[in-house]
């Protein structure tokens, strides 16, 4: 099964230079799990998930209203292809342990491809997907 068959087709975007205020509000109305940035070119450039929001503004004590998204964002993408496999995604979401992964075609995105899609996807995989994606709890 290919990628583009599973992924999610509407991703919402912000620009790189937009604020982080603006990114929130986004955030909020689109209720989404992450937003991913372009730049100018209209190209992919990074991601910024509620996380980043958290640490890397508020806990940095960093101004939303002036902070821009490239700031904050996380800019070193691991992406794939449309075409590709969707085990693939899998195995690049597991190795570097991510729960979204944008989908690029001809440098553009096209689309997102989440565990929750490889779940919904293929609920077979979702007890070996999990067992080796969730983190152990604290033992005391």
């Amino acid at each position: 099964m290919f990628v583009k068959e599973i992924m999610t087709k509407k991703v919402v975007t912000i620009h790189e230079d937009d604020s982080v205020y603006t990114g929130c509000l986004k955030y909020q109305d689109q209720r989404v799990g992450c937003l991913l940035v372009k730049d100018k070119n209209d190209c992919c450039v990074g991601i910024v998930t509620e996380r980043d929001f958290i640490e890397r503004t508020i806990c940095a004590k960093k101004d939303p209203m002036i902070t821009k998204i490239k700031e904050i964002m996380s800019s070193n993408l691991h992406t794939i292809h449309p075409l590709a496999q969707y085990k693939e995604a899998l195995e690049i979401m597991k190795e570097f342990s991510l729960k979204k992964l944008p989908v690029i075609r001809d440098n553009y995105l096209v689309g997102i491809i989440t565990s929750t899609d490889i779940a919904h996807a293929h609920p077979d995989l979702s007890d070996e997907f999990m067992k080796t994606w969730v983190k152990p709890r604290w033992q005391d």
